[in-house]
């Protein structure tokens, strides 16, 4: 049996020791055995674990990695991949967001920008409720509807309680009703918003969707990456001995 010290194990990864003893500390690593003067003995199984874990995170981020091998430390494999299975769903939910934010962004950009607001060009300033309906040819129930949904966040004046829309909302509102004209459903419209609240606008949301796309296709090759350290881990002959 080979035998390793922490800062060997450690020094393949660019780690410290204590990072080692903490990730044993953690369950991410197996407990280590004793020497009588009560030193840790590492040994190949140790460090396969140690590769296994580093291999998950970016496949699955620091907390489900911790989660997976700790499910595997307490013998429990089904719970090990359960963690898997909801990793791969996440990714294909993000992936299925990304192809209708991609979508709608073609979408929104393909369509002529809109002019300015022939009811209150001269007039700066929030809008109420009704305004925004007649700017929009709307019900004001159909604007409170898209409020139920999370897209619109209007502000509440103090004194009335009325709602105010103010830019945001407005640009918010512009592009839920384009987009129900397209015939998205009101949760992909939710999504799609707050991509672009988040970006700054439908113009910057379509400059980081390559990006955005990228780091889903990275996602996936390093989980065949962890896959490949994580199998060979659980056949590792004397992983389960004490």
């Amino acid at each position: 049996m080979i035998i390793l010290r922490p800062a060997e194990l450690a020094h393949e990864h660019g780690l410290s020791a204590q990072a080692v003893r903490n990730y044993e500390r953690d369950g991410f690593l197996p407990p280590a055995r004793r020497t009588a003067s009560g030193y840790r003995i590492y040994t190949r199984v140790h460090a396969a674990a140690l590769r296994t874990y580093l291999a998950l995170i970016p496949a699955y981020g620091h907390s489900r990695a911790g989660r997976i091998m700790n499910a595997l430390h307490q013998d429990e494999l089904d719970g090990a991949l359960t963690q898997i299975d909801r990793g791969h769903a996440q990714l294909l939910q993000d992936r299925d967001t990304l192809a209708v934010v991609r979508s709608a962004v073609n979408h929104l950009l393909a369509e002529p920008a809109s002019g300015p607001d022939p009811d209150r060009s001269s007039q700066p300033g929030p809008r109420t409720i009704g305004e925004l309906a007649h700017r929009l040819r709307v019900t004001p129930a159909t604007i409170r509807n898209w409020e139920e949904a999370g897209i619109l966040t209007p502000a509440r004046d103090p004194a009335t309680g009325y709602r105010l829309y103010r830019a945001n909302d407005l640009r918010d509102a512009e592009l839920t009703h384009l987009l129900r004209r397209g015939g998205y459903p009101l949760d992909q419209i939710a999504t799609v918003v707050a991509q672009i609240r988040t970006a700054g606008g439908t113009a910057a949301l379509a400059a980081t969707l390559g990006d955005w796309q990228r780091k889903l296709t990275a996602q996936s090759v390093s989980m065949l990456d962890a896959a490949t350290h994580l199998a060979h881990y659980l056949n590792l002959p004397d992983r389960l001995e004490p």
